[in-house]
């Protein structure tokens, strides 16, 4: 792909929830399309909805994409103190006849739409006002009627462009629903809140954007944004309509779906980094021998929209759970510590005592970090370390052995005092099958089974030496005796 402008993208999220998985989607590609070119990675927050804009929203946002590593250049536009800006181009687009004031009221409007839906037509307005004489105008200003403002849609006009995921795209003006409400409703004299396909059209040209990157359920609002555009002559960015997010069934991912917002999955376990991996991969495929583990950095070396797929992309549980886990696999212990270790302590653990020493949480974190999926596996898989375990079914079944219980009466006396070394270790659990006259993979599930309460679990002799090293493993055999 030639690019012959200075790229300047944009993610403009409306502060009315948090931030949802398709919008973080969304700001993935902008991103990577914006270091693929050396363009910049704007942030405008669209905060005209009065009534659901929240700045817990906002704070949420920002926060979120900043946990992805999706960091904006320069500060963020706020669309709501652009207000004037607003209200200044849709006075030009009045003045230029391009927009009229329409009076029809919200009864009239039902009722019109009620007909059409009885008729088993297509709701659109009928541009009943787009011709008001001055004297109608007056006369429906004198009953106290107020005005919402519309722009002309020509219904015999073709929108055309080219997507850079799609390609040649038409639209026809008469597939628009009639002519469009860019202002809300307010005196006949006044210009009440801009709505948002014109604030849009304008923030964008005031912006510099070049490329507008967005989901393809936006098409039909291009279309008309193409109209604005042109009528206010301003300068047309280039669009790209990525494809939708779906569900198992094939389905627009949504709430009913579970967990969609970005902190969720934050809060769940996964890792900025394999989210960000796997919404990369959502609707792009990376190309042959990259594979699909690969850092933000690494995919902005190569991405073009040239690889950008049309169909929507159905969200993968089992893909985003093995990059999650190859991405906590290779950590250092000292990386996975830093992760893990405000979970701990937040429930408790780590703060006092041996198990507060760095250096055995590092050593704990070696030996868990090859089977978590989850950083909140370190939790369950951790718990045993920290706290003394409920023994289950089956490690309770091993306990109650006769052979068990000679093993572990003649492995306890032996027990060091001071560190305990893996050759030793393996010294003591030999001796202690000789002793009990039984063979050592007895010794070896009865130890298990009275250090972690369960006949499954990570390396035992790691497992051994780090509870040895904070006094755990003699009070936790004398237990099961």
């Amino acid at each position: 792909m030639t690019i012959t402008v200075p790229v300047r993208v944009r993610l403009a999220p409306s502060p009315t929830g948090t931030l949802h998985i398709g919008t973080a989607r969304t700001a993935v590609f902008n991103w990577l399309f914006a270091r693929r070119h050396g363009g910049k990675f704007l942030l405008r927050i669209e905060d005209t909805d009065k009534e659901r804009s929240k700045p817990e929203f906002t704070t949420n946002i920002l926060e979120g994409l900043q946990w992805l590593g999706l960091h904006w250049d320069g500060e963020p536009m706020i669309q709501s103190e652009r207000i004037e800006a607003h209200r200044a181009a849709i006075a030009r687009l009045l003045a230029s006849g391009h927009a009229y004031r329409c009076y029809a009221s919200e009864a009239e409007l039902t009722a019109m739409r009620d007909q059409q839906q009885a008729a088993s037509k297509a709701p659109r307005y009928d541009n009943r006002h787009r011709n008001l004489s001055p004297d109608q105008e007056r006369a429906l200003i004198d009953e106290g009627r107020q005005a919402v403002i519309r722009f002309r849609i020509d219904d015999e006009a073709t929108i055309q462009w080219h997507d850079l995921v799609r390609g040649s795209m038409s639209w026809a003006g008469a597939d628009l629903g009639g002519d469009m409400v860019i202002a809300r409703r307010a005196p006949a004299d006044q210009i009440g809140d801009p709505l948002y396909n014109l604030v849009v059209v304008v923030d964008d040209a005031a912006m510099g954007i070049s490329h507008v990157i967005r989901g393809e359920d936006h098409i039909a609002n291009t279309a008309k944004q193409l109209l604005l555009a042109d009528a206010l002559e301003l300068p047309l960015p280039v669009f790209a309509h990525t494809p939708l997010i779906l569900n198992q069934e094939g389905r627009k991912l949504s709430k009913r779906d579970g967990v969609t917002s970005v902190s969720e999955f934050q809060a769940m376990g996964y890792t900025p980094d394999a989210l960000a991996n796997y919404m990369t991969l959502l609707g792009w495929s990376p190309p042959e021998g990259m594979g699909e583990r690969f850092s933000l950095e690494e995919a902005a070396s190569v991405f073009d929209f040239d690889r950008v797929n049309r169909a929507g992309a159905r969200f993968d549980w089992d893909k985003l759970n093995w990059i999650n886990g190859q991405v906590l696999h290779a950590l250092a212990p000292s990386n996975l510590r830093e992760q893990l270790l405000p979970l701990w302590q937040a429930r408790g653990w780590a703060t006092a005592g041996p198990t507060a020493d760095p250096s055995w949480q590092e050593q704990l974190c070696a030996l868990l970090g090859p089977s978590l999926t989850l950083l909140a596996d370190g939790i369950e898989q951790a718990m045993p370390f920290f706290t003394l375990p409920t023994t289950d079914p089956q490690a309770s079944a091993q306990l109650g052995n006769e052979g068990a219980q000679a093993a572990l009466r003649a492995l306890l006396p032996n027990l060091p005092e001071g560190d305990l070394s893996p050759e030793a270790a393996a010294t003591l659990l030999d001796q202690a099958a000789e002793t009990a006259g039984v063979k050592k993979g007895v010794v070896m599930k009865s130890l298990r089974a009275a250090l972690l309460g369960s006949l499954q679990g990570p390396d035992l002799i790691t497992t051994w030496q780090l509870l040895h090293a904070i006094g755990a493993d003699q009070a936790r055999i004398s237990a099961s005796l």
